[in-house]
């Protein structure tokens, strides 16, 4: 007998490892047809069984078997999925290396002689060629992009405008309200309010870059703000938690200054042509508050001008602080401006009640309209039902004294609470940006929930009316005008994350002052904001019941029918994704086994729920953006779907699940005490084995709608793999696929968008019309945050802050940077603050 060569114990060796995966998938085939899934796995693992035990003998007959299961696997691959190259990669990638493999080791079965002559599979040498095209056509497919709608002409590209402007020196003047200091509209030169105005359009007259020269960008400048989360801090036991950073900043530029607020909310004023620091002013925010947060923070800041001559802080900076402050500061130079508040501080806490450091804690900046500071808090999620208040509170933008308080639990009454009383605990509170129309003395608050998200049975009727809500209130009164809901009784942490953008909109009446209102669920609502009625049809579905004991659900919820939806309306078995066909049939065995009826289905006791998108989106708080010459609305968002599950009381207490205490951090990693409710909660994104998503990709898109017509004019994938993949560990490949993405564009006059916001660290700029990509650079660091473009010495800058985002897993950094075209006006530089000689860093 001959001794084998190493080519056929390598053959035995591969006909043992496709023995194992035959036995794995054939048995989770078996388990998936019992629960009611595809035949598929079941029958493809037998194949594979057989033909592992046929190369083990070193028969041919193995391979022309193996071959028979790959092609059938493309045949069941195109009539579930069609040619769609995501949808492939779990069905026909693995299999297409193993085919590849097989070709390898046919020569070493011949030399063999294993094949009978008459054998009927030992006279098809032209299978060869087929399971060669058939590789080819895999490796083609997957390599294809999907996902993309792009325009067909350019005349389909340019419908007329829905947006119009009243006046074109509203779009390029600085905007400034000289009888009241605040700020509605910006120019070219400026930047003034988180969304480029307190209307949100996040829309730049600066032309200078166009579609034409946006390739050549380059770095202008590069600053290092010094702020690292990795920083020891003694003054914290070992057991107190890290704190989570996420640099979310959006800067301002006013007045040749450029104001960053890092996520230990130190604020930063910066030379905008040079990247040079002017001054620095760290609030010393406590700790323990920094480590109790979600993530620490900082959208961005406010800026006011009182017009007073000679007084103190006339220009100053406003914002919020994670320990529950509102402070002000100069402008000009940093300084505290003391007749402001209690020496430059109003503390946030007064009227709260029992609560502890981060558990209130302001994130995103104020809104000032008509001179009046608009503030509203974050509650740390799903901790007690007997929580901190969501009052939202209007303080003087000059002197920092009371003005007024929205309390959904005092209908009617704006005043402060008296000394043993607290605002209403537990009820919906405004952690993200609000927008404001100056005309109309209106300021638009997008609500949270209760403050206990995935259970509502213990819920009060004013909490019932208000979670998920766009509610409009005067700005100078407090009092209430109106309010619009866009989730009935939420279980589902479906707050609205995202500010509200403020148009003129076409109507066959003529224009009429709108707010568009994206929201997590993919819906987006176009609302009249004088009355808060829809301008586009919305209706009323009926949606999956069943709540948990003690819980109920409404019979239907609201769906905007008159503008696209970002999502589909409900995913099937077919929709499971993975790398691998283990992973993929891991996750088809758990879409049989998970409860999910559609759209809002309830989350239940003991029972993952699945429901898509997740509490992440939808559209968040990076919002959406508006160019108002072209009447496009710029979209991105992200289509990722969560599961939930309620837990009892024992199981929370088993799992030793702690609320934030002053004892010690409360539980992360998607855990919900949920004290004072009958159900703690289990809510986290739903992925595979390998970690990556369970359904398919694309899962984050960006888009133009035109909103005339109200469709897609291009719609694309954005980001790619190559920071992320399976295990966590990067893939390297940069191939576009669609990411989970937060943060959202800048829109410029002369057509383009620039945007990061996914999970690559890269910054893009799309051509508006076409969405053509243009340009793209690698950022040191995560870019989840909204960049802002200005003019700055005749020159513009596109600035980004690349510092990461802990929960999205992207890189931490502490980069601000600017990008411009050559020039001479300013050299490329990099500024970098030394944590040993700054004792300005706490």
């Amino acid at each position: 007998m001959n001794a084998r060569t190493p080519g056929e114990w390598a053959t035995v060796i591969f006909g043992l490892g496709l023995i194992l995966l035959g036995l794995v998938i054939g048995a989770g085939g078996v388990w998936l047809i019992v629960l009611g899934g595809s035949w598929y796995y079941a029958l493809a693992g037998f194949g594979l069984l057989m033909s592992g035990l046929l190369l083990t003998r070193l028969s041919q007959d193995g391979a022309w078997l193996y071959f028979i299961v790959y092609l059938g696997t493309w045949v069941w691959t195109i009539w579930e999925v069609g040619l769609d190259g995501w949808a492939m990669v779990p069905r026909i990638v693995a299999p297409t290396v193993l085919a590849l493999i097989m070709l390898a080791i046919l020569p070493v079965l011949r030399r063999r002689g294993a094949v009978r002559p008459r054998s009927v599979l030992g006279q098809l040498p032209a299978a060869i060629a087929v399971a060669v095209m058939a590789v080819l056509a895999g490796v083609a497919s997957l390599l294809t992009p999907h996902g993309t709608s792009l325009p067909q002409s350019t005349e389909q590209a340019a419908q007329g405008p829905a947006v119009e402007m009243r006046a074109a020196a509203e779009t390029t003047g600085v905007g400034i309200n000289r009888a009241v200091g605040t700020l509605d509209r910006n120019g070219a030169d400026t930047w003034v309010a988180y969304g480029a105005n307190n209307h949100a359009t996040r829309f730049s007259p600066a032309d200078q870059i166009t579609p034409e020269n946006v390739a050549n960008l380059d770095v202008a400048w590069h600053f290092h703000t010094g702020d690292w989360p990795e920083r020891s801090d003694p003054a914290l036991p070992p057991e107190a938690g890290a704190v989570r950073y996420a640099f979310q900043n959006t800067s301002l530029k006013v007045n040749e200054t450029l104001y960053v607020c890092t996520p230990s909310q130190q604020v930063i004023a910066l030379d905008p042509a040079t990247g040079q620091q002017k001054w620095r002013f760290n609030p010393d925010v406590d700790r323990r508050a920094m480590r109790n947060v979600t993530t620490s923070t900082c959208r961005g800041v406010a800026y006011y001008d009182t017009n007073s001559a000679g007084a103190e802080c006339r220009k100053r900076i406003i914002f919020g602080t994670l320990d529950s402050r509102l402070l002000a500061i100069d402008a000009d130079s940093g300084a505290p401006c003391r007749s402001f508040g209690k020496n430059g501080a109003v503390d946030l806490n007064e009227g709260i009640g029992r609560t502890l450091p981060g558990y209130v804690s302001v994130t995103s900046p104020p809104t000032i309209v008509r001179g009046v500071a608009v503030v509203g808090h974050q509650v740390i999620d799903g901790q007690y039902r007997d929580a901190p208040s969501g009052v939202v509170r209007g303080f003087d933008a000059a002197s920092g004294e009371f003005r007024w308080a929205w309390d959904v639990g005092r209908p009617g009454v704006t005043t402060q609470p008296g000394p043993s009383e607290t605002y209403t605990r537990g009820t919906p509170n405004v952690w993200t940006i609000m927008s404001a129309d100056e005309e109309l003395g209106l300021v638009y608050l997008p609500t949270g929930n209760p403050a206990v998200d995935y259970y509502g049975g213990n819920r009060r009727p004013f909490d019932e009316q208000y979670n998920s809500s766009m509610v409009a209130v005067d700005a100078v009164t407090g009092r209430e005008r109106w309010k619009f809901q866009t989730v009935h009784h939420d279980i589902w942490d479906y707050d609205l994350g995202a500010q509200a953008t403020l148009v003129d909109f076409a109507t066959d009446a003529g224009p009429v002052p709108a707010m568009i209102v994206p929201t997590k669920q993919g819906q987006l609502y176009v609302l009249d904001r004088h009355t808060g009625q829809p301008l586009t049809p919305v209706e009323e579905r009926q949606v999956p019941q069943g709540a948990t004991p003690g819980d109920w659900t409404s019979p239907t919820q609201p769906f905007s029918v008159g503008m696209p939806s970002l999502v589909g309306d409900r995913f099937v078995e077919s929709d499971m994704w993975g790398t691998t066909p283990i992973d993929q049939l891991w996750c088809r065995i758990e879409f049989n086994r998970i409860r999910y009826r559609g759209p809002y289905t309830p989350p239940a006791l003991g029972v993952p729920t699945a429901y898509q998108p997740g509490f992440n989106g939808g559209v968040d708080w990076g919002g959406v953006a508006v160019d108002p010459e072209r009447g496009f609305l710029v979209v991105n968002n992200n289509n990722l779907p969560n599961t939930v599950q309620l837990l009892t009381r024992e199981e929370v207490q088993r799992r030793g699940i702690r609320p934030v205490s002053e004892s010690g951090p409360r539980t992360t990693g998607g855990l919900y005490p949920q004290e004072g409710a009958p159900a703690g909660a289990f809510s986290a994104p739903w992925r595979t084995i390998a970690r990556v998503p369970c359904t398919r990709p694309p899962w984050g898109f960006i888009g133009v709608i035109d909103l005339k017509t109200r469709r897609f004019v291009w719609r694309r994938p954005l980001g790619t793999g190559r920071d992320h993949g399976p295990f966590g560990i990067p893939s390297m490949l940069p191939i576009t696929m669609g990411t989970p993405n937060n943060g959202g564009a800048a829109v410029t006059r002369s057509g383009l968008i620039f945007i990061s916001a996914a999970l690559d660290r890269v910054i893009r700029a799309f051509d508006t019309r076409s969405g053509k990509l243009l340009w793209q650079a690698r950022l040191p660091a995560g870019g989840q945050a909204t960049p802002l473009t200005y003019m700055s010495n005749g020159r513009q800058y596109v600035v980004i802050a690349a510092g990461g985002h802990n929960s999205m897993e992207t890189t931490i950094g502490d980069s601000v940077i600017a990008y411009a075209l050559p020039g001479a006006i300013s050299e490329q530089r990099e500024v970098t603050i030394d944590l040993r000689t700054n004792p300005a860093f706490p």
